[in-house]
């Protein structure tokens, strides 16, 4: 239990988030994905047509870097699924645009909306 000034219980402080538009998880986005090991070039098609591009360096282990355009956050998740599948480690993903005709005029609801919604 807290105790604030002596007072045990909750005093109602909301922590408000950043004022920045957030990231819809429906919306097109541009990610780019490392992986360790080797993609097949010809495997573009399965992996939402994302651009793959091998590189190595002799001593270290080959790294494939995925880059394109993906739907939604779930197309995400297929393409991250299907590199599961194949054993392959996931190094970094990373979200290089977001569609901003989604986000622009986003506006965040009051906290009368919010609450409407959760009764």
């Amino acid at each position: 239990m807290l105790f604030l000034r002596g007072e045990p219980g909750y005093h109602g402080i909301i922590m408000k988030a950043p004022s920045r538009a957030p990231i819809l998880y429906d919306c097109p986005g541009t990610y780019h994905i490392c992986v360790q090991g080797a993609v097949d070039p010809t495997w573009s098609d399965r992996l939402e047509g994302m651009k793959i591009h091998l590189s190595a360096v002799e001593g270290q282990a080959r790294v494939t870097t995925l880059e394109g355009e993906l739907s939604d956050q779930a197309a995400l998740a297929g393409v991250l699924n299907s590199l599961y599948e194949l054993h392959l480690p996931i190094l970094m993903v990373m979200r290089l645009s977001v569609e901003p005709s989604k986000t622009k005029n986003y506006e965040e609801p009051s906290i009368e909306k919010r609450l409407k919604t959760i009764s």
